[in-house]
């Protein structure tokens, strides 16, 4: 007796709600009042849009290297300092190149002075020539002299350029210590503020093989964002179209900017096996691709940093005090793409329904070109009315 009383009730429940969905359809083919949801056609900015994250970058930076190695003396700046071009930054142990600078500029004096001692010799040997050729002359003297002595004079004269060819040299070798020595003080190429320092005073640094970085100045006035475009919307980017973004610690103020490059590769990460060639880039183990696209603002008030995370959207297309209705309330027209059925309510509590043409559309609001006009309301939810 339960089980039928129970299948007895189901029956009726599913008898009652197909009788209420059936009224309630009834009603809105008549056109009677609903109880309906709906919001207003309103002017506003209506844009479409790519989105992306960024990262903040100095748009102009340098790092500054040891060409020289050796242990350092003084660190004269720490991050955050303000620096100018030309002013000193680092000093390393001297010792060594000026030794080598020492010993050079001695060789040098050696050189010269066997020169100088070559010279006289030369001179000797040209009068001596001079005396058997004149001797020669008269019948005074053999011939094998007179070769003797011109050879004596060739002899001189190639052992002078022997000598200043060993100078030249050593003037050379002597300019390159003396750079080197040079080098234990390091200026500042550019002017900026230090964003990184990656030695301490007392580390000895090793220039042997490669440069090491002591640390890095950039150009904070000027900062470029380094975007990660999916691989899906990257052909909607296109070099000078309008961009914007926000950050997360300021998610109220814009800053704008046009896109000034797409990279044509996406980015490779460094592999950490070093020299291990076989080794995947992340990104085509985890089969997302990334495509990077730059493009600068001016950081004149200092509120941006580098390694922010920007939130940026690449405009497409915008249209200003646009009429706008939400895009979840249409309903496409089979065979037009700009084509769209909208329930509008009246005044008088009915809704009917009107073919609206839009025009540029996103992901929650579409322009309205024709077919509604300021103040129409757009029903999003209708439900029968109560009894």
């Amino acid at each position: 007796m339960r089980q039928g009383a129970w299948r007895r009730r189901a029956v009726a429940a599913v008898l009652v709600s197909l009788c209420a969905a059936a009224g309630a359809g009834l009603l809105w083919g008549r056109g009677e009042p609903m109880d309906v949801d709906s919001v207003p056609v309103a002017r506003g900015t209506i844009e479409s849009s790519v989105s992306a994250l960024g990262v903040l970058q100095p748009r102009h930076y340098v790092d500054v290297g040891a060409q020289v190695s050796g242990q350092i003396l003084r660190l004269h700046v720490q991050p955050g300092d303000v620096v100018k071009r030309g002013q000193l930054l680092v000093e390393i142990d001297p010792s060594v190149q000026r030794a080598t600078v020492d010993a050079g500029r001695a060789s040098l004096a050696g050189l010269r002075a066997q020169r100088d001692d070559q010279q006289a010799q030369h001179v000797l040997a040209q009068q001596q020539h001079a005396r058997q050729r004149q001797m020669a002359a008269d019948g005074a003297t053999r011939d094998e002299d007179v070769q003797a002595a011109q050879a004596a004079l060739a002899s001189a004269g190639a052992r002078v350029r022997q000598l200043e060819a060993q100078i030249a040299q050593t003037q050379a070798t002597l300019k390159a210590d003396e750079a080197r020595l040079g080098y234990t003080s390091i200026y500042a190429p550019m002017s900026g503020t230090v964003v990184s320092v990656e030695a301490r005073e007392g580390q000895t640094l090793n220039a042997t093989y490669q440069t090491p970085n002591v640390l890095r100045i950039a150009d904070l006035s000027s900062m470029t964002v380094w975007s990660e475009v999916s691989e899906a919307d990257v052909r909607r980017i296109k070099t000078g179209m309008p961009v914007y973004f926000t950050t997360l610690g300021e998610s109220q103020r814009r800053w704008q900017g046009h896109v000034r490059q797409l990279l044509p590769a996406p980015p490779v990460p460094e592999s950490k096996t070093g020299s291990d060639s076989s080794a995947k880039p992340s990104a085509a183990a985890s089969k997302v691709v990334v495509y990077t696209a730059l493009f600068d603002v001016d950081n004149a008030d200092g509120e941006l940093m580098p390694q922010m995370t920007a939130k940026v959207a690449f405009v497409e297309y915008a249209e200003k005090d646009a009429l706008s209705v939400p895009l979840a309330a249409l309903v496409p027209v089979a065979g037009s793409s700009d084509r769209f059925t909208a329930r509008v309510l009246r005044p008088d509590g009915k809704v009917e329904v009107r073919q609206l043409r839009v025009g540029v559309r996103n992901r929650l609001a579409a322009q309205v070109l024709e077919g509604a006009q300021a103040g129409d309301r757009i029903v999003i939810a209708a439900r029968a009315p109560k009894p």
